[in-house]
């Protein structure tokens, strides 16, 4: 169950992420957003945060699975396949985090950066 969390987190995250990464390269080609509506900042900084507990609370609890299985039945293939799977979640993590601060500021500042 905590693996499927995992990635389940993952999957939402990355897909997040990806629209972000469409949206702000159609702002520096087009100069206006794909979808323009007035609490932008504000859902930005909430899906943000969101997300990054989310990332934080689903590599956590895989971590202590991973584990598990490590103590019960040895490293094997899908044992370091988990491990890996934990540690870019921890890495997506990082990134959700520098991403809350950039949208708090912009949420604050009110200008895109």
């Amino acid at each position: 169950m905590e693996y499927r969390y995992l990635v389940a987190v993952n999957a939402i995250a990355f897909t997040y992420a990806a629209f972000q990464a469409i949206d702000y390269t159609y702002l520096l080609v087009y100069q206006t957003h794909i979808v323009t509506y007035p609490l932008r900042y504000h859902f930005d900084f909430l899906i943000d945060q969101i997300l990054a507990y989310l990332l934080i609370s689903s590599s956590s609890s895989a971590a202590t699975r991973v584990d598990d299985w490590v103590f019960n039945w040895g490293k094997d293939e899908f044992t370091k396949m988990a491990c890996a799977s934990v540690v870019m979640s921890f890495l997506a993590f990082l990134g959700f985090a520098f991403s809350s601060v950039i949208s708090g500021y912009n949420l604050c500042d009110q200008n895109p950066i």
